[in-house]
């Protein structure tokens, strides 16, 4: 689910629309609105008219966004990804908080990142929390979720330099060589890289 007139619109320009979208009466005539609403009914979705309250019992919010969209997952896989699509892509090992997801996908969208690799057990990335966190970048940032096994037999069959963040280096990243495209693998927010993670480094 995500919230919010300008993130749906961000969607539809990437091609991803609701299978159902609510909308305050009193936006109806918004353009945006307008032009949302009627995607969404030619694409075989729902488009429903609602008050405030409703729209706030669906966010959990008391001060809901004017349009409230439910999508369909779109999980994407390893082999959908161009790996020389980009120059640069982010690894998050056991990410946990939702909101930490958020700021990567905002950092990846901003730096122009190929997309984020989840690897093991991480936070839900379409769980209502991380898209809103993620201001709109789950929709422009491509995510794939992988094992880590997966991830280092896929990585190994293409170029791709993994290179490891960690606080326990004598590495400034500033004096480092990267050779795009260069993947950045970050740890579990609380325990870090794993040891054999970090062996799998190439800087």
């Amino acid at each position: 689910m995500a919230e919010g007139l300008r993130i749906l619109t961000e969607a539809r320009e990437t091609g991803r629309l609701p299978r159902i979208l609510f909308y305050a009466a009193a936006n109806a005539d918004h353009p945006l609105v307008h032009a949302l609403s009627i995607d969404v009914e030619m694409a075989g979705g729902e488009s429903i008219q609602t008050t405030p309250d409703i729209l706030s019992k669906l966010s959990g919010k008391d001060n809901p966004q004017a349009v409230v969209g439910v999508f369909d997952e779109f999980d994407r896989t390893l082999a959908d990804l161009d790996r020389n699509s980009a120059g640069i892509w982010l690894v998050a090992e056991r990410l946990r908080d939702p909101g930490n997801l958020g700021t990567i996908l905002r950092t990846a969208d901003a730096v122009g990142a190929g997309g984020l690799i989840l690897i093991g057990e991480c936070v839900d990335p379409f769980s209502v929390e991380a898209v809103r966190a993620s201001m709109g970048a789950l929709f422009t940032v491509p995510v794939v979720r992988s094992g880590w096994e997966e991830f280092l037999g896929w990585l190994r069959h293409g170029p791709g330099q993994l290179v490891g963040l960690s606080l326990d280096t004598t590495h400034d990243y500033r004096g480092a060589t990267y050779a795009a495209p260069t993947f950045l693998l970050t740890g579990n927010e609380a325990q870090g890289m794993p040891t054999d993670y970090a062996a799998a480094r190439t800087a």
